[in-house]
């Protein structure tokens, strides 16, 4: 016997969350979401890639990995960065070379086509960036990454890093009231 429930929005509950109409479920699920639980799996398992491939310094994964006009919109502030993949693979170049390190995921959620992924970078600086000299020291950055996924590929990316406490680390920044720390050389 198939049971099937449905629910009519309110206007209150449609303005928030854009839902027109009623949903139905059939024998408790929602034919809308048939098949997503695969996709969703399939997008997050992409994103972990996406980091592995990075930690291993393996940027030609970039190009099975991440569409060709990808649109990053929270770009590294490092200039004459190309557009698309190959600003990416540049920007990752250069932080492979001067920051070695890992990504280590504490969350991910994903919905639909996008992937939210909490996570902690972890480097040492032992090659220049782009105007900030080399000190060796221990980097520790976390950030709140969403990737949005199509056809199989990375397409776009928004961030939420912790830029403040980066710079600090690095020595580029000191707050009011503190002195700079001793950086060894």
């Amino acid at each position: 016997m198939e049971f099937i429930a449905c629910a009519v929005g309110t206007p209150f509950t449609n303005a928030i969350f854009g839902q027109v109409g009623k949903a139905c479920k059939v024998d408790g699920v929602d034919p809308r979401l048939e098949g997503e639980e695969v996709g969703v799996a399939e997008n997050k398992a992409l994103i972990r890639r996406f980091y592995e491939e990075i930690d291993k310094g393996n940027l030609e994964a970039m190009d099975e990995l991440v569409a060709e006009d990808y649109i990053n919109h929270s770009p590294p502030p490092f200039p004459g960065l190309a557009p698309g993949r190959e600003g990416l693979k540049q920007a990752f170049k250069i932080f492979w070379e001067a920051t070695p390190g890992r990504h280590e995921i504490e969350d991910q959620i994903a919905e639909g086509d996008r992937v939210v992924t909490r996570l902690t970078a972890y480097g040492r600086h032992i090659k220049d960036l782009p105007g900030i000299a080399a000190h060796g020291q221990e980097l520790t950055m976390m950030a709140v990454a969403i990737h949005r996924i199509a056809d199989g590929k990375v397409v776009e990316h928004w961030a939420g890093k912790d830029e403040l406490g980066f710079m600090q680390q690095l020595g580029v920044i000191h707050l009011p009231g503190h002195a700079p720390e001793t950086v060894p050389s």
